[in-house]
């Protein structure tokens, strides 16, 4: 079996890779960062450092890299035969890959079975985005694209913090990891990855997910950074920050139960474990590094104003969320671009103009006023 696998950095070498390759598949990694891609391509192995109550090293080994970009024709033919194809580049470059994948897809020989595609990031429905990218990017003169390959929808978790400097290829992650695919796309079909958990309805796994570890990992980051510590399991082992987080978990646990039926106690428990991630005192995971990108972590559907909004549609002030959004905002790190932005925005719109850029909200919405108000404070603090 093989799979190609698009982004071979530290989530695809220490998550996506590393399960693949305990599946059984030769993995090709893909990537345009052609130091990584050469150093990959000359080593026979390197290890996955699980650390975390019960540490684990894992050597992966059978597989090789090429360059999507100076080594597009091999790429291809790499997809011509493979069994499945797997991203983790992050969602906005999905449709970079697109164009790849669909033209390796094409050149697949009649009789093939079907090639699986699964996008494996943070976004929801990330498979269904890469799908739409492929699909314009098709050719109705290579056939049809339903016959072709299977698009399957995942929800993905596991915390790879930045690395320490010297580590060569090895990865150091979290021992928890979570891998939830979709099945229903496959029929009889499904490709057999022991570490993956296959479900009928992905959704409300999706939402569970981007709601709880998502906006509890981005609150940690934005209270911490808010009370001037460097990590996130310092920021939790601060007893406000820590409150904090919790009480943002309590309103995504209301919601979720009430949205798609999670057993409240269940749901807990659930968010009993994410708290305790967060503590691991073995992953050098900073503040900055978990906060970066607020722009995105503020947009329509993200993790605070999209349960945010729904609970307010429901006739909820999300108080804890809003005061996750309002942190959010005060997020100044000038080495990442999209902080960078946001104080542009702040700083050069009005409250409802900077309001409706960020967050995606129309004016009308119930959510509207209340975050309104917090871009008000955000542009006098400036």
């Amino acid at each position: 079996m093989k799979a190609v696998h698009f982004g071979a950095g530290n989530i695809g070498r220490g998550f996506v890779g590393l399960l693949l390759h305990e599946a059984g598949y030769e993995v090709v990694f893909a990537d345009v960062a052609d130091a990584l891609i050469s150093q990959l391509a000359a080593a026979d192995s390197y290890r996955v450092h699980e650390v975390g109550e019960t540490p684990a090293v894992r050597t992966v080994d059978n597989f090789r890299a090429l360059n999507s970009g100076s080594q597009e024709d091999a790429v291809v033919a790499e997809i011509a035969t493979a069994d499945v194809v797997t991203t983790a580049v992050g969602p906005h470059i999905l449709k970079f890959v697109a164009p790849v994948i669909a033209k390796g897809i094409a050149a697949r020989a009649a009789g093939l079975a079907p090639l699986q595609v699964m996008a494996c990031e943070n976004a929801i429905n990330a498979t269904d985005i890469l799908k739409s990218e492929i699909t314009a990017q098709w050719d109705p003169a290579a056939g049809d694209l339903a016959a072709a390959a299977v698009f399957a929808n995942t929800a993905v978790d596991r915390i790879v913090p930045n690395q320490e400097a010297g580590q060569g290829l090895d990865v150091t992650v979290e021992t928890f990891y979570e891998w939830v695919i979709d099945r229903t796309p496959f029929g009889d079909h499904q490709p057999v990855i022991p570490g993956a958990t296959f479900v009928d309805d992905l959704g409300p796994y999706i939402e569970r997910k981007l709601f709880t570890v998502n906006t509890g990992h981005a609150s940690a980051a934005y209270f911490g950074f808010d009370a001037g510590l460097e990590k996130i399991s310092d920021a939790m082992a601060d007893q406000d920050v820590a409150a904090d987080v919790r009480a943002v978990l309590d309103e995504t646990k209301e919601l979720l139960v009430a949205k798609h039926g999670f057993n409240r106690d269940e749901q807990e428990a659930y968010v009993q474990k994410i708290l305790g991630r967060f503590t691991n005192p073995y992953l050098p995971d900073t503040v900055n590094r978990v906060g970066r990108a607020p722009l995105r972590k503020l947009s329509r559907h993200e993790r605070f104003i999209g349960p945010a909004a729904e609970l307010a549609e429901r006739g909820i002030v999300p108080e804890a969320l809003l005061g996750a959004m309002a942190a959010a905002l005060r997020f100044n790190d000038p080495a990442d671009a999209e902080a960078v932005e946001l104080g542009q925005i702040l700083a050069s719109s009005s409250p409802e103009d900077a309001t409706a850029r960020i967050t995606g909200l129309e004016p009308t919405h119930p959510l509207f006023p209340a975050v309104c108000a917090l871009v008000t404070e955000a542009k006098a603090a400036l």
